[in-house]
């Protein structure tokens, strides 16, 4: 985050973290825009493809995966999914 412009050569930073400790005042030419996920720049980002296992029991056809998430080994991920035809258990 900008705090503020020294001339048109330095900007002052609002840093955190372990970058509190560092001087705040940088060269406009190091600065650049903010880019969350740009596939150009950031090649190796691919969000792994959904491995859902197969249900135990009766087959029951996946309409779209609702929500994804990592437990606390951070291998393993558990994922909320909705149905076609949903039974009562499922709702």
């Amino acid at each position: 985050m900008i705090k503020a412009l020294h001339g048109t050569n330095y900007v002052q930073l609002g840093l955190t973290g372990e970058l509190m400790n560092k001087h705040p005042a940088f060269p406009v030419s190091m600065i650049k825009p903010y880019s969350s996920s740009d596939k150009v720049l950031f090649t190796l980002r691919n969000k792994p493809s959904l491995e859902i296992p197969p249900l135990e029991g009766e087959e029951k056809e996946m309409v779209k995966v609702l929500k994804e998430r990592r437990t606390r080994n951070k291998k393993e991920r558990e994922y909320l999914v909705s149905y076609r035809n949903p039974t009562e258990e499922d709702e």
